[in-house]
Parts: structure tokens; C-alpha cells; sequence
């Protein structure tokens, strides 16, 4: 038998499953307060069903609060926006929008992982996961700034004799 949709989801709340309900609005809270005080109990508070329905959804609250992390960050990246495209705008202005979205992007990331820095077993199932526009890690985005300082390269807004990969420390 599966759980039944908490009365919010019954009543006029659209097609989110209980799960996907769970998880939008612990990313919510993520979004609005940070990770700091984010609890199983706050969660279910909010998306107003008994604090033992987020058990019916997830193994455990490392789980809940893992998918929701995924959640905050995909849309953080979406959200971003597109890397500069080579050709468009200026040499100049590319790289510096491309650092402006990158620290907002940070800003909005790196408090939430700060507040669950001791929460190894979130992180743990948080890893595998992949949003948007992270690539691999540091070396994906090192890698889409050094593709577009090529082809900018190729397209002769840029000198050849310039460096687009960074040199070793």
C-alpha cells in the first residue's frame, strides 16, 4: 500500500508527489534560511504533514536532506545562466560576467554547505549526485573558461600566444 498524499497535495496542490513535495520544500527552506537550523520536524511543519510522514518517503533524514541540497543547487546553476559564448558581448565583459555569476553562484551554494559541514552522511549520498552546470567539479569549470579563451582564440578576438589553460602551481 502506498502513503497517502498529505492533504495540502489532495486539496488542490497539483501533481507533486509527497516525495518530490518533501523535497521542493526543504530546498525552500534551504533557500530562505540556509542549512543551520534545518530540521526534520521544520520540514514537516511546512509542508504541513505529521513529522513521521518524511520516514514513509526516505530511509533516512540524511536522505531527505541530501535530495533537497541536489534541489537548491540544481536550481542555483539553472539559474545562473549560460557560460559566455565566444564571439558575443567583448573579451573583456565575457570573463567578467562569467566571475560575477560564478560568485553568486558561490554565495548562494557555499552557506548551505558551511551549516552542514558535519553532516558527513549527507554528503556522503549528496556526491554522486549531478546538477546542472557544475560539470567536474573545479576542473569542469576550469575547463569551460579554458574552451572559451580558445575559441575566442580561433575566432581572433583573443592572441594566439595567450595562455588559455592556467599554469601549474
Amino acid at each position: 500500500m502506498s502513503p497517502r498524499k498529505p492533504a495540502l497535495l489532495r486539496d488542490g496542490g497539483g501533481d507533486q508527489k509527497p516525495r518530490e513535495h518533501l523535497i521542493a520544500t526543504a530546498a525552500r527552506l534551504i533557500a530562505e534560511h540556509g542549512s543551520v537550523d534545518l530540521t526534520v520536524r521544520g520540514i514537516a511543519r511546512e509542508a504541513k504533514v505529521a513529522d513521521d510522514v518524511l520516514y514513509n518517503h526516505f530511509a533516512a533524514k540524511e536522505e531527505l536532506l541530501a535530495e533537497a541540497l541536489h534541489a537548491h543547487v540544481t536550481t542555483v546553476m539553472t539559474g545562473a545562466g549560460e557560460p559566455p559564448v565566444a564571439g558575443r558581448s567583448t573579451v573583456e565583459d565575457n570573463p567578467r560576467d562569467y566571475i560575477t555569476r560564478g560568485l553568486d553562484v558561490l554565495t548562494r551554494i557555499l552557506p548551505v554547505f558551511a551549516g552542514l559541514i558535519s553532516q558527513h552522511k549527507i554528503f556522503a549520498r549528496f556526491a554522486p549526485m549531478h546538477a546542472p552546470g557544475m560539470g567536474a567539479g573545479r576542473d569542469g569549470l576550469r575547463a569551460a573558461l579554458s574552451n572559451y579563451l580558445r575559441d575566442e582564440q580561433q575566432l581572433g578576438r583573443l592572441a594566439p600566444q595567450a595562455r588559455s589553460t592556467p599554469r601549474p602551481p
